[in-house]
């Protein structure tokens, strides 16, 4: 290793803790020592020094350990001309360099309140395009793809290259690996972020292209987003910090992409990023280190260029990425699914109540369908105006040898995500509300509808090969073959729908196991019955019965439910003895329908949280798009840190949101009568839902009888609106016994 990388990112660490400690000074001087900080709606304080360190930073004061613990770590400057290990100090340096980083974008943060946005989104017209640190509820949802797998590592790319389309040319690349790309720096006052936009590429979580912010200081929030991930989902306690660093090392396959100059602190940087496992690549002639070790191949490689740059990356990380390969003229991938297509940027459109679009699943026999063939009756993109609305119908007819009819609205509701998956198309919705969106973009590039069948002819073939044998797509814009299909189509949703809503847990013998969050939540096991949903929200019991079809060893396993233990609380036999083995003994038992008595365990992707509310001897529920406070007293940020790693807490609950309307929810406490409170948003979302099970329950009022934030946030503000609407939950026992 060259003692010149050592000198500049040791030289670049003093630097670094120095402009640092002068900025804490002046806040001192500034505000009061007690002055709240931190990164908004965040559970973790400032996450890298907490996940690390253990130090809970909340105020002006407690900066003062971690900037002094910074410059305590930084090493002698190196000297004289003969050999030294110089690695150990280096990464030292970089360390320390990182704790001052974080502590410089709390001050930021309390200096300018709104530097940042607090949003998934840029606003490219008010000239806002740093989002900073990801808030907790991006984090959730965002987070768990690094663990599931559909997000198989980030890149972030500190600097510029040299124009908009090299900038372009290399995010593009690694969207098609599937990789987020985090963006931070500045080269000569210009980013990448910036390029992008010039060069008409959509950033934003939401394409997976985040620009953190400006500086170099603003890289620290990948590393914070990357430690959030190992405390959250995989359960590494904070302080910790040799399994947190093997963590990431391990399990968040990440690099940094240098464009342009290196200087002291991005060498300084470079070296903490070392700690973590995530090498540097370089696109300039900079000291390389390439011993292996500490990352999985080299630590620092130069002079890549960038037609390479995307490739080497992946090669030194040890990244083993997928690329779809399918014959569409546009890119394809998970990272396009964010994607949107505004007025400006609109060809053509279909649904969305301008003009009919359905899609419909259907089971054939092998020999009714020609594998692989795709046809578009009617006009197609080539055909059609500017501006125009026309209709679409996407009729699909999948054939297996282990297919099943069951299996048909699991296929059918993969149509949404893939086409969103082909850049610069807009899918959303599904069944007979969808609404396809194709800009002008897509068209330059040649788009036509039989590319959404090829789409589905190939990943279907992909993603379902173990029931699939043949797959025939064809796609009708006529409106009287449309309207014809929808017909169909209504007729099968309603079967399909009565077949679901009239299965009851008693109905079957078998419920179905989900452990694919144990990767994060060792000791969670989630039993998926067909009145108790996944509470993740992505699995009910037909779609677990369809992934063991698929997958017989995988997460998704049979478990005879046995003698029933308790039919109010919902407990049997053969249920405790599969969540004893599968908790490796952590978990003897729980209950289905009980908040209060041995709940079922809640991992952190729960799409929300029920809390006991004592004073209003009822519950209140919260899902993880909500950001305000709640009468429990606990944001759902909270409640998921407090409980999402895989614990039983009587009081408190995870579940889907359309568990909420089953049949059995919360039946050992009293059912949904007892619900007193959720957000306005997901009642608004579930309203019809609520409102039928409101009559079925001899309250055909009880939408309105539920509060939510517009009447208030405390137990004591709901109270008198619940005495005032006579809400049923006042009458019922007790509660809590």
């Amino acid at each position: 290793m060259s003692r010149l990388v050592a000198f500049a990112a040791i030289q670049g660490g003093y630097n670094i803790v120095s402009k640092v400690e002068g900025m804490y000074k002046k806040a001192l001087a500034t505000y009061n020592a007690d002055t709240k900080v931190g990164f908004p709606n965040t559970a973790y304080y400032l996450p890298v020094i907490y996940s690390l360190l253990g130090m809970k930073v909340e105020t002006l004061e407690d900066m003062k350990k971690p900037l002094e613990f910074a410059r305590g770590l930084l090493p002698p400057h190196v000297k004289g001309s003969h050999h030294l290990p110089y690695l150990g100090p280096l990464l030292d340096a970089g360390m320390a360099a990182l704790f001052a980083f974080e502590i410089q974008e709390a001050i930021r943060y309390l200096n300018e309140p709104d530097f940042y946005l607090h949003s998934e989104d840029i606003d490219q017209e008010a000239g806002k395009i740093w989002l900073g640190a990801a808030d907790d509820t991006v984090f959730r949802k965002r987070g768990v793809e690094f663990v599931d797998g559909s997000a198989p590592g980030f890149a972030a790319i500190v600097g510029a290259a040299p124009d908009p389309e090299t900038a372009k040319l290399i995010v593009e690349e690694y969207q098609k690996r599937s990789l987020y790309i985090f963006l931070a720096a500045n080269q000569n006052g210009t980013t990448v972020a910036e390029q992008l936009l010039e060069a008409g590429v959509q950033i934003g979580w939401n394409t997976r292209i985040v620009p953190f912010g400006p500086d170099i200081s603003s890289a620290i929030f990948a590393l914070g987003f990357a430690n959030r991930a190992a405390m959250a989902f995989g359960n590494i306690k904070p302080g910790d910090y040799k399994r947190m660093l093997l963590y990431n090392k391990n399990r968040i396959f990440a690099f940094v992409n240098a464009l342009g100059d290196v200087n002291a602190e991005w060498a300084a940087a470079a070296a903490g990023c070392v700690n973590w496992g995530f090498p540097t690549l370089a696109d300039t002639d900079i000291p390389e280190i390439l011993p292996t070790g500490i990352c999985t191949y080299e630590h620092v490689v130069a002079n890549v260029p960038y037609e390479e740059m995307v490739q080497r990356s992946v090669e030194v990380r040890g990244l083993k990425v997928t690329v779809s390969k399918i014959d569409i003229p546009c890119s394809f991938g998970p990272a396009y699914e964010g994607e949107r297509v505004r007025g400006a940027d609109l060809y053509c459109q279909m649904g969305g109540g301008k003009s009919q679009a359905t899609e419909l699943v259907k089971m054939a026999e092998m020999n009714e369908i020609e594998d692989g063939k795709v046809e578009v009756i009617g006009p197609d993109i080539k055909d059609m105006k500017q501006g125009e609305s026309v209709n679409l119908g996407i009729f699909v007819q999948v054939a297996g040898r282990e297919f099943q009819s069951d299996f048909e609205p699991i296929l059918e509701r993969q149509i949404h995500h893939l086409v969103n998956y082909i850049q610069y198309i807009m899918h959303i919705g599904q069944r007979d509300i969808s609404w396809v969106r194709v800009s002008k973009a897509a068209v330059e590039k040649g788009f036509s509808l039989k590319d959404i069948g090829v789409v589905l002819h190939a990943k279907f073939h992909q993603d379902f090969q173990k029931i699939v044998d043949k797959v025939q797509v064809t796609l009708y814009t006529k409106k009287e073959d449309v309207n014809k299909l929808t017909k169909r189509a209504r007729a099968e949703y309603r079967t399909r729908d009565e077949r679901v809503e009239k299965m009851t847990d008693e109905s079957v013998e078998i419920y179905y196991s989900c452990t694919l969050c144990q990767s994060f939540a060792p000791n969670h096991v989630c039993t998926v019955s067909p009145e108790r949903t996944g509470l993740c929200g992505a699995y009910n019991w037909m779609d677990c019965k369809a992934s063991f079809e698929i997958n017989p060893t995988g997460p998704n396993q049979p478990i005879e439910k046995g003698e029933c233990l308790d039919p109010v609380l919902g407990q049997w036999k053969g249920v405790n003895d599969f969540v004893f083995k599968a908790s490796r003994g952590a978990v003897t038992h729980y209950n289905f329908y009980s908040m209060i008595k041995d709940p079922m365990t809640t991992c952190g992707c729960c799409e929300a949280i029920a809390a006991t509310l004592p004073t209003c001897n009822g519950v209140m529920t919260v899902h993880r798009d909500y950001n305000g406070e709640t009468p429990c007293g606990m944001k759902f940020t909270t409640l998921a840190g407090v409980m999402g790693g895989g614990a039983s807490s009587p009081g408190f609950v995870g579940h889907s949101k359309f568990n909420i309307t089953q049949g059995k929810f919360l039946k050992g406490d009293g059912g949904l009568l007892r619900m007193v409170w959720m957000p306005k948003s997901l009642k608004e979302e579930i309203k019809d839902r609520i409102i039928k099970r409101g009559e079925a329950l001899g309250y055909p009022n009880l939408y309105d009888m539920i509060a939510d934030e517009t009447v208030g946030i405390t137990e004591e503000e709901i109270m008198p609106f619940l005495q005032k609407v006579g809400h049923p939950a006042l009458t019922m026992p007790s509660l809590l016994g």
